[in-house]
């Protein structure tokens, strides 16, 4: 039953053999934006492979948990209740959760960009029409986001991290800035890097886990892994799951 649950990968890294601290288990998320459903069954997934393995377990959410799927409200209900029950878990900022806390602050550039990137998707998972959603103009729209999307739910995401570090592993949503020290790195580029990082061949001060840039399969390179295999178009949310020198996948392929 449990081959069907996960597949394992095993192989060095350029630290020799990254490792997790003993005694802890780390599984992290790719971007889920918004597909609820998706997550439901991921996290299902991550609950019967930790029972298995002695449970005590950490979640990390890599970022973009809302935009371009059809439930961005739902996500963020499951996200708070989660962290609320079960404890150890901890979200990294995306990039549309940086556009999204902008359009909060009431920048009518911030919401135009928002709707193009994926928000429309959100602002309609809130308690809003479509024909009320059509009749606003864009500052409009932006003076009536906080009337629809509650406070509970922009304090959760301003408390979004920019990284977090564990043993010989970073988690970052984009990436990091190649050459530049874990600690000095700027939120724009963990929360929007893209080319500069993935072009770059050099060893960095940990293996680091991103999401942010699509790919069919999981990305495993000397210097990175990037998990985000476009769930809210290929049905696929997937997960990497870390415990001492091991690493494996979970995913809702199969589903």
């Amino acid at each position: 039953m449990l081959k069907n649950l996960f597949r394992k990968k095993t192989r060095k890294t350029f630290l020799g053999e990254a490792m997790i601290p003993e005694g802890r288990r780390v599984y992290a998320i790719g971007d889920v934006h918004g597909r609820k459903d998706l997550l439901q069954i991921l996290l299902k997934k991550i609950a019967e492979d930790d029972t298995a393995r002695g449970g005590q377990s950490e979640i990390i959410f890599l970022g973009d948990l809302i935009d371009r799927g059809p439930d961005s409200c739902g996500v963020v209900d499951m996200a708070m209740q989660l962290q609320s029950e079960r404890g150890n878990v901890r979200f990294l900022m995306g990039n549309h959760e940086e556009v999204f806390l902008a359009c909060m602050k009431g920048s009518d550039r911030a919401t135009r960009f928002f709707t193009r990137i994926g928000g429309k998707e959100t602002i309609l998972s809130y308690e809003i029409s479509m024909k009320e959603y059509m009749e606003l103009d864009n500052e409009a729209l932006t003076a009536r986001l906080p009337e629809i999307i509650p406070q509970s739910h922009v304090d959760f995401v301003r408390n979004f991290e920019d990284q977090i570090v564990i043993g010989d592993y970073a988690f970052v949503h984009a990436g990091i800035r190649p050459d530049v020290p874990l600690a000095e790195q700027k939120p724009k580029d963990l929360h929007w890097i893209r080319e500069d990082f993935l072009s770059a061949g050099q060893l960095h001060e940990k293996m680091i886990i991103y999401g942010h840039t699509i790919n069919e399969e999981v990305v495993e390179a000397d210097n990175r892994i990037g998990i985000d295999t476009g769930a809210y178009y290929t049905e696929n949310l997937t997960a990497i799951a870390l415990e001492g020198r091991d690493r494996w996948y979970l995913d809702t392929r199969d589903t």
